[in-house]
């Protein structure tokens, strides 16, 4: 499962500082897009296939402030990470949209290494996201393939279980449990009954379910 490519996008109505802001993420080596307006930014998601990386923010803008584009993000469902640039009188709003969801601020004038460090942080964090719910998607891909009476048995197994205990629950024979629990193993690519345990915990797996169940 190879990376996403992440982009940093830069969104403030004041070139300078867009211009700035894009030349210290580029000698970091990170792949940056700069944006004057929300609405702009909101045009290169909208082309994007599957954005990755991270949205760094000013509170103060126009036509739309900061706060009204992070709203418009999330009314959108987009799962970017999002860090506020704001001066000091902007803290109590800056503040606010953390609790909406945004996942750090810098308050002006900052630290560049600071700000950079956020930055990388914030990609990771969106990278860890990305892989966790490919890995749910695969997961969920692999349930799906089972039967019903497989997955009965998978999760019963899970449980720790024995077979004999599993046909007694279900009413079938030990050697349909055996069938049943073999294809099972080999559908979720799995060797042991541990390593179920662990991927129907992780992943939430309700009985009969069938599917994980996805936070």
């Amino acid at each position: 499962m190879s990376d996403p490519q992440a982009t940093v996008h830069l969104v403030d109505d004041e070139a300078a500082v867009r211009d700035a802001l894009a030349f210290l993420m580029r000698t970091h080596g990170l792949r940056v897009e700069a944006h004057a307006s929300g609405p702009a930014l909101f045009e290169a998601l909208d082309r994007a296939i599957e954005p990755h990386g991270c949205i760094v923010l000013d509170v103060r803008m126009e036509p739309l402030s900061g706060l009204q584009v992070h709203d418009e993000l999330i009314a959108r469902g987009v799962l970017l990470p999002v860090i506020f640039l704001s001066g000091h009188g902007d803290i109590p709003m800056a503040v606010d949209a953390m609790q909406k969801g945004a996942l750090d601020f810098v308050e002006k004038p900052f630290n560049d290494q600071a700000l950079v460090n956020k930055v990388q942080r914030a990609i990771a964090t969106d990278i860890h996201r990305w892989r966790e719910s490919r890995a749910h998607a695969d997961v969920a891909g692999k349930l799906a393939s089972l039967t019903d009476r497989e997955h009965e048995v998978a999760v019963l197994v899970a449980a720790g279980k024995l077979n004999k205990q599993v046909a007694d629950e279900l009413g079938i024979a030990i050697r349909t449990v055996e069938v049943h629990r073999a294809r099972a193993f080999t559908k979720l690519g799995l060797r042991s009954a541990a390593e179920l345990a662990t991927m129907l915990e992780r992943f939430e797996v309700k009985g009969g379910s069938g599917r994980p169940d996805h936070q």
